[in-house]
């Protein structure tokens, strides 16, 4: 962040950044408190109907509505039918599987390593949220259950039972929802992005009138800029918008993010402006002001262009503004269609049909791995609660599976919000309640007291930015897993401190599996993912390469999936940066606030790129006469080379080379043109997008080889 990620801690002065660093990261924002009312409502009806009913396994329901989708009404109340399927094929496969395998003990142990095995990999590609959190609950639940020596009823009962909690919680979490709902789907997105503008706008504003700006319109910048915009990116990524139109408003979310960087940066500044600069101020002002009620009038925004020729001499602020004139007149370039958005919104007659598996889920190796290091984790808790007969600690095993939940992508400071999280959750708040709050209560009433205060402090903190979010879900899971796992009121320490260990168990492992095994470093897992997306995109430049029409969309959208996805892991690896700690700390930071500047514009070029596949695919509405698509070819095939070579130099490995395009964007225009004083002027009219496509993407090539 500007304001903190400048200037990180530094081992003099640690706790004065941690202060701030909490301060920043707990700071009230628009819609925050409620959302932890809602998620707190949700909780403790769900905890109300389990202690009422003597229901066992609440805690099911209740970490549920911590983890599962919320921001999105219409994808919310579409995956409570996709939960409780899932769940049922969930039950269904404990019960028929493990039929075979319950009286023979190495087969049994067989059964629970694929089941493991299983549930990470489903993790790591189903497309549902909501369904992946149902399926790891009941495994994570019914693999203690199948090790017990009780007769297999009482097995089948409680896995039964677990299916009931999971029914209440959707109903609960979908009632409580539709309380809140928005009228206009999918406006979360918009709102969330226009809400950035605005502060920004009203920043800047200030500035252009010669104030030096207001507190508290700083301070809503300097909050912006520290929640980021991965929130942002997985509601985009759960609504109900187009392919198309989730990849270009993921563009516009990243270019928003780094203009709320850059304005963050401002106000750390002292700005004399002169007249001149106060007229670039106004100019850019009325420019976040077009986009802004563009967007929120369902249009796609206008071009922007400002006038760079102004050169006060403001050598701390022109940089500065004249970086965000050109990332502002980047946002309305997002757009490769001159639709609304509208119409990238299903109707209600026209429901979209999502996949199950994300695309790439047989050709990314990362799934695999994942999925591997997953098995392993959980594994080792099993064998290892099992060899020292220990089984009240099977709290390993559930802590492993539902650490998952976020660790894909996620870097190794979460394991400091395991274990504080852990801590808080089951030494302070679970055990502590036990000695000294929950002798003195006798009713369900002064129960939920208790569990309405751990929920909201939980629920704060869930809803902070992914950097300390994390630790909010570990102090209600461990709260949750003392607490409400029965119906009674839990007094019985023994019980308690075998959960925590449990949990503690499982976040060791889960920290030496994914962390010291085969984890990386924040700053160098961010730099590999960086080089390896440069490579799938020049992979991408030479699609498609099957001449089969179904397989060259299939293998297009595989691709397009996997750098997408690479794109998010950067931003989230580069928030993980922050909060590593080294003798190579500065060197990282560098890194990041290099690789931070030009990620915007890599993702617009990704975009550019599936423009122009469409013309190299021949696509209908898109074809091309031969010496036009052959001139394309090799355009297309020196913009790869240029991705690799930059690549190689990111990696190390290349040498360093000037990149210029002009020559052959001048070739495929004069081939456009020849080609077009044969025809009608009407024909040729459709080749001017065509050429302007390629020109940005001659454009955003040499600015990224320039950065490189």
């Amino acid at each position: 962040m500007a304001t903190v990620a400048q200037s990180l801690p530094q081992s003099s002065a640690p706790l004065t950044w941690i202060q701030q660093f909490l301060k920043e990261e707990l700071a009230p924002y628009s819609g925050r408190a409620a959302l932890v009312t809602r998620i707190t409502l949700a909780a403790t009806l769900i905890m109300i109907i389990g202690m009422t009913f003597r229901l066992p396994y609440s805690w099911q329901g209740a970490i549920y509505v911590l983890v599962v989708s919320r921001e999105n009404t219409r994808a919310t109340l579409q995956s409570g039918l996709t939960l409780l399927l899932v769940t049922g094929i969930g039950a269904a496969y404990l019960l028929v599987s493990v039929w075979f395998v319950i009286n023979i003990p190495l087969l049994h142990f067989v059964w629970i390593i694929g089941t493991l095995f299983l549930a990470f990999y489903a993790v790591s590609v189903l497309t549902n949220y909501t369904a992946a959190v149902a399926f790891i609950n009941l495994i994570a639940a019914g693999i203690p259950f199948w090790d017990r020596h009780v007769p297999a009823e009482t097995n089948v009962e409680d896995t039964l039972w677990l299916c009931l909690e999971v029914l209440i919680a959707v109903v609960i979490t979908a009632a409580v929802e539709l309380a809140f709902v928005r009228l206009r789907p999918g406006d979360e997105v918009v709102l969330a992005i226009t809400e950035r503008l605005a502060a920004v706008e009203n920043l800047v504003t200030y500035y252009a009138e010669g104030r030096t700006g207001d507190p508290g319109v700083e301070q809503k910048v300097v909050q912006l800029e520290t929640r980021g915009t991965s929130l942002l990116r997985l509601t985009l990524r759960r609504s109900d918008y187009s392919r198309q139109y989730t990849i270009e408003m993921g563009a516009v979310a990243a270019l928003v993010n780094r203009v709320v960087d850059l304005a963050a940066t401002l106000t750390q500044l002292k700005l004399e402006c002169s007249a001149s600069v106060e007229r670039r101020f106004r100019n850019l002002a009325l420019a976040l002001a077009s986009i802004r009620n563009d967007l929120l009038n369902r249009g796609i925004p206008g071009l922007v262009q400002f006038d760079t020729l102004a050169t006060d001499a403001e050598p701390a602020a022109v940089p500065l503004i004249a970086e965000m004139e050109h990332t502002v007149g980047l946002i309305p370039q997002a757009f490769s269609s001159p639709r609304s958005i509208g119409e990238y919104v299903p109707s209600a007659d026209d429901l979209p049909r999502p996949a199950v598996v994300v695309p790439d889920a047989l050709v990314n190796s990362q799934h695999l791995r994942f999925a591997l290091k997953g098995c392993l984790a959980g594994s080792s808790c099993y064998v290892i609660y099992n060899a020292i007969a220990w089984p009240g600690i099977s709290t390993a095993v559930t802590t492993c599976l539902l650490t998952a939940l976020t660790t894909v992508g996620s870097s190794h400071q979460k394991q400091i919000l395991r274990i504080t999280g852990a801590m808080m959750g089951g030494f302070v708040l679970g055990m502590g309640s036990q000695v000294f709050i929950l002798p003195y209560l006798d009713s369900i009433a002064g129960f939920m007291v208790l569990f309405v205060a751990v929920t909201a402090l939980s629920s704060w903190f869930v809803t902070s930015s992914p950097r300390l979010s994390y630790f909010g879900i570990q102090v209600a899971l461990a709260f949750y897993l003392i607490n409400l796992n029965e119906f009674k009121i839990q007094t019985s320490l023994a019980v308690a401190r075998d959960r925590v260990v449990g949990i503690l168990l499982g976040l060791v492992i889960m920290w030496l599996v994914f962390d010291e095994l085969w984890g990386a470093p924040a700053a160098v897992q961010m730099k590999k993912t960086i080089v390896s997306n440069l490579r799938l995109m020049a992979q991408f430049a030479r699609e498609p390469v099957a001449k089969d029409l179904k397989t060259a969309m299939a293998r297009s959208l595989a691709l397009r999936e996997t750098i997408s996805s690479n794109l998010d892991n950067v931003k989230a690896l580069a928030d993980g940066v922050l909060l590593e700690f080294g003798p190579s700390r500065e060197q990282d930071l560098l890194l990041r606030s290099r690789i931070r500047r030009f990620q915007p514009q890599l993702r617009l070029l990704f975009i550019m790129q599936i423009a122009a596949w469409k013309y190299a695919a021949q696509l209908p509405g898109f074809e091309l006469p031969e010496t036009i698509s052959a001139e394309q070819r090799k355009f297309d095939e020196d913009i790869a080379s240029a991705l690799d070579q930059m690549a190689g130099q990111m990696d190390g490995r290349g040498l360093g080379k000037h990149f210029s395009f002009e020559s052959r964007v001048a070739r495929l225009e004069h081939t456009v043109q020849a080609y077009c004083s044969r025809q009608p002027p009407e024909v040729c009219l459709r080749f001017q997008l065509f050429l302007a496509v390629h020109r940005r993407i001659e454009s955003l090539i040499t600015s990224l080889a320039a950065e490189t």
